[in-house]
């Protein structure tokens, strides 16, 4: 536990290289802060400090930097942070001006979030983690031939014609959907096919054909990923050697960076943020990492983060992320709700017109 003194030291020391990208001096922390104590007494604070891990000096005779460990503390005794009401209004604003799409939603989330931190953003659309079963509705198109409407969970509809061994009529597939629906509601194909059931001969046909449509949903469903604000990284002094960003634009091009960054212990809900050494890729560990879960658990999640130097504006960055979560999670209910309704209206009219 540090004390009060070199707490307000660090934290004056990880603020001054925030805002200036120059190392601190202990005569600079006196005459900022107007502490009533001399440069000798807070450099041997900040000699402490070095020793213990929170500070580092590039040299010998020059000022201090944070480390790490210093990041870290900084972090994790920012307090509560709010974002300020008019970029909150902004916000709000600005989405009430955009398309009602997922699309335009995302690119505008993206934008600002950008924007409003000086980071480059990064965004992926809302999913479901693989193929979850929902409701299957067959529907009698010829004697022998049927419609397979599969929702999976996201609100992801597939359709698919079916072929069967012999002649069969509408009440019959209502049966079959039934019994289905019944026995795989909210299964993920794999845990489908490990159940064991009675099925009969048509109903382990649509299972079959179940199965495989689940199985293509998960192959061809990509990732979609928002990414603004190149520039803003270009523009900060660690980056000015291109070597040192170049691994982070190659994961870019080659639509890598988003699973990059996502720690696999990444928390369903809240925000968190992961510096330098802290991030397992090596592409990574120059930068820090503030990310965020949104969306709806187990239906249609996405993650938004920002990726920066660890001189990074943390608690800026962390409201900022924290309230465009809050925000997308909202819509992204909205949105769902509205095409789960478009699908059940769907499938009432096709019932009432067989």
């Amino acid at each position: 536990m540090l004390s009060e003194r070199r707490q307000a030291i660090l934290r004056s020391v990880v603020e001054q290289y925030i805002d200036r990208a120059v190392p601190v001096t202990s005569q600079y922390i006196v005459d900022k802060y107007k502490m009533a104590v001399s440069s000798a007494t807070v450099r041997n604070e900040m000699a402490a400090l070095e020793n213990e891990g929170f500070i580092i000096r590039p040299h010998t005779s020059a000022g201090s930097m944070p480390s790490d460990k210093g990041y870290r503390y900084y972090v994790e005794t920012l307090g509560n942070i709010y974002l300020p009401n008019s970029d909150r209004f902004l916000i709000d604003h600005l989405f009430h001006q955009v398309e009602e799409d997922l699309g335009s939603w995302l690119s505008l989330a993206a934008t600002l979030l950008a924007k409003l931190t000086q980071n480059v953003a990064v965004i992926s659309s809302p999913k479901a983690e693989g193929s979850r079963f929902k409701h299957v509705e067959l529907v009698g198109l010829q004697d022998q031939m049927a419609l397979i409407v599969l929702v999976l969970y996201g609100a992801r509809v597939k359709q698919q014609l079916i072929i069967f061994p012999e002649t069969i009529d509408q009440p019959q597939l209502a049966e079959i959907s039934g019994k289905l629906n019944n026995l795989y509601f909210g299964l993920t194909r794999e845990k489908i096919a490990a159940k064991e059931a009675e099925l009969s001969p048509l109903e382990e046909t649509v299972r079959a054909d179940l199965l495989k449509m689940m199985q293509a949903d998960e192959e061809q469903f990509a990732e979609e990923s928002h990414l603004e604000g190149w520039h803003f990284l270009f523009s900060q002094p660690e980056f000015t050697q291109t070597e040192r960003i170049l691994a982070l634009v190659e994961l870019a091009e080659h639509r890598n960076l988003l699973r990059t960054i996502i720690p696999a212990d990444l928390r369903k809900s809240g925000v968190q943020v992961f510096i330098g050494d802290e991030n397992l890729a090596a592409a990574v560990k120059n930068y820090s990492i503030v990310i965020s879960r949104y969306g709806l658990p187990g239906e249609a999640e996405g993650t938004l983060g920002v990726v920066g130097p660890t001189r990074m504006q943390y608690a800026r960055s962390l409201s900022v992320v924290e309230y465009l979560a809050n925000v997308l999670t909202e819509l992204t209910a909205e949105l769902y709700g509205r095409k789960f309704d478009q699908i059940r209206n769907r499938t009432n009219e096709d019932e009432s017109n067989s």
